[in-house]
């Protein structure tokens, strides 16, 4: 047993999934942050209500955020396994705290979309390095029930946004006249409390923060991650492969832009695959590097030495090795050419990571080109007039998936992983169906807030599914930053649909609330479950295996 606890301590398992579910609780309270002060905080801004030129900058900050997620997964899920779960896992938390926090200040919405990008690196990491702690320190037989906790924590924290934000909006006068009964100046509390309140809202983001101290002090770290790194395979990740992970983020802003303005269809396409070939390079390269400098590693230890150090400059039996710092810099670079170079693990490890990566991204582009809009729909369909109707539309979907993320994890135990992901995209696309009836006029009311309830739980039942299927894909040694590659990824398209719903939206009749562009949009957008039945039948069952070592 390793650290502060491992995985047969009792206190450390339980202070491992405390930190982890309060971590993934504030993702989801940061999740649902935004949708709930778009419209007052991108109008605010841009000091203007133009519905069309608010709606497009809502789409490139929800854009920018899950670049940013999508390049958290990697970069943090890579310093999860080079330095550890829980050193990792503190950075991410502080990281997505402070800058979303920031967003209580951005004056126009470009500041806005950047702060949002930072603090995603953050939340994208924190998913991958919490799921890897977790899965690897609890008992194989808990997988199930844990990773429906998993999806549940993140719903609970939207759903606590959505009754803030509800409490907020009704309570603003008052939250005022307390603001300045504490000794604020006018000119402070003011900006805090105009235009639903946003500013104040954005300051609640840094909360979470208070969560690093915890998870420094008392978290236990991952045993079989500790077992790697005293194999020495925690080395071989070098901090200089990181440069592809930059290469893949300009790749993936470089999507947002085609996307994002008014070019011809001949360019968009062409132009957006070679965008998104730049990303899986450039996102995959730590790993690829990785591996062949794992394979070439064991050669190392297999080959007599004298053979090897004539071959590869290898230290002589009796020599000490060069010493390693943290960021790897000192790993060997693999034998240019041989068979180690080019890793027997390579090939199988990155078809599993663009596996999972297509299973995350249908569950993503389903709920952030689609259910996602709902808020800001119920908004545009009250015009207004009912304050709360935003939160409480939020407050019932997120109902719903606390109940769908821990079914739809358990029905991946019980059915096996092929069937249940089956079963949750046909709940899904039927319940968005029902939800947005594009064929009849829409009204809100308790059957819009039901239809919130229900397609909030399949839409977001996939949360509970993928933390339990991800962890079983990969090795301890790649588990961190191969499922937050899998995960994350999907978020690239998953903005690249927020985009298109916002388009969609404006030329199917963004002003027509009722039977325009918002139920039609996201209606089209929510199609995309029907490729997640054919994709889902060529991956592997893992129903019943232990995670591979």
């Amino acid at each position: 047993m390793g650290g502060r606890g491992g995985q047969g301590d009792g206190r450390g398992k339980w202070l491992a999934l405390t930190a982890a579910l309060l971590g993934w609780m504030f993702d989801g309270l940061e999740m649902g942050l935004f949708p709930l002060v778009a419209r007052p905080a991108i109008g605010d801004l841009l000091q203007q209500t133009d519905d069309r030129e608010v709606g497009r900058w809502f789409a490139v900050a929800t854009a920018a955020f899950l670049v940013g997620a999508a390049t958290g997964g990697v970069l943090f899920g890579w310093l999860g396994d080079r330095v550890g779960r829980v050193r990792a896992m503190t950075l991410s938390v502080l990281t997505y705290s402070v800058f979303s926090g920031l967003c209580a200040f951005a004056q126009s919405p470009e500041q806005i979309s950047i702060l949002r990008f930072v603090s995603a690196l953050g939340m994208g990491g924190e998913w991958a390095l919490g799921v890897a702690l977790v899965m690897e320190i609890w008992p194989d037989s808990s997988r199930a029930f844990l990773a429906g906790l998993i999806g549940a924590a993140a719903n609970v924290g939207y759903l606590l946004m959505g009754l803030v934000g509800a409490w907020v909006a009704t309570n603003l006068e008052a939250i005022g006249k307390g603001l300045l009964g504490l000794g604020l100046p006018a000119d402070w509390v003011e900006p805090l409390v105009r235009h639903s309140g946003w500013r104040l809202l954005m300051l609640l983001g840094a909360v979470p923060a208070l969560l690093t101290f915890f998870i420094r002090l008392f978290v236990p770290e991952s045993e079989r991650w500790e077992q790697e790194q005293r194999r020495g395979t925690t080395s071989n990740w070098a901090a200089r492969d990181l440069a592809g992970v930059g290469v893949g983020a300009l790749g993936a802003l470089a999507l947002i832009y085609l996307w994002a303005t008014d070019l011809s269809l001949l360019v968009q396409v062409p132009l957006s695959l070679l965008a998104l070939a730049v990303v899986a390079v450039g996102y995959t390269y730590p790993v690829l590097r990785y591996l062949q400098r794992s394979a070439a590693a064991e050669v190392l230890q297999t080959v007599p030495a004298p053979a090897l150090s004539a071959a590869t400059g290898a230290v002589p039996a009796g020599e000490a090795p060069p010493s390693r710092d943290w960021t790897g810099e000192g790993a060997r670079e693999p034998a240019g050419g041989g068979d180690a170079a080019r890793a027997p693990e390579l090939g199988p490890t990155l078809r599993r990571m663009f596996l999972g990566a297509s299973l995350g991204g249908v569950a993503l582009l389903g709920t952030w080109a689609s259910i996602q809009w709902a808020s800001v729909w119920a908004d545009k369909l009250v015009g207004g007039r009912i304050p709360e109707a935003k939160a409480d539309t939020q407050f019932w979907s997120a109902a719903g998936a606390i109940i769908g993320t821990i079914l739809g994890a358990l029905l991946g135990g019980w059915a096996g992983r092929r069937i249940a992901y089956t079963v949750l995209c046909v709940g899904s696309l039927a319940s968005s169906l029902f939800f947005f009836r594009p064929w009849m006029d829409a009204e809100y009311g308790p059957l819009f807030l039901a239809g919130a309830f229900l397609a909030g739980g399949f839409t977001a039942s996939f949360y509970g599914w993928l933390p339990l299927y991800l962890p079983e894909l990969f090795p301890t040694r790649v588990r961190a930053t191969g499922q937050g590659f899998s995960f994350n990824f999907g978020r690239i398209l998953a903005a690249v649909g927020a985009l298109q719903t916002g388009n969609l939206i404006r030329v199917l009749g963004g002003d027509d609330a009722r039977s325009g562009g918002y139920p039609v949009a996201c209606s089209i957008m929510s199609l995309i479950y029907l490729v997640g039945i054919a994709i889902i039948w060529l991956a592997p069952e893992t129903r019943g295996k232990p995670l591979p070592e």
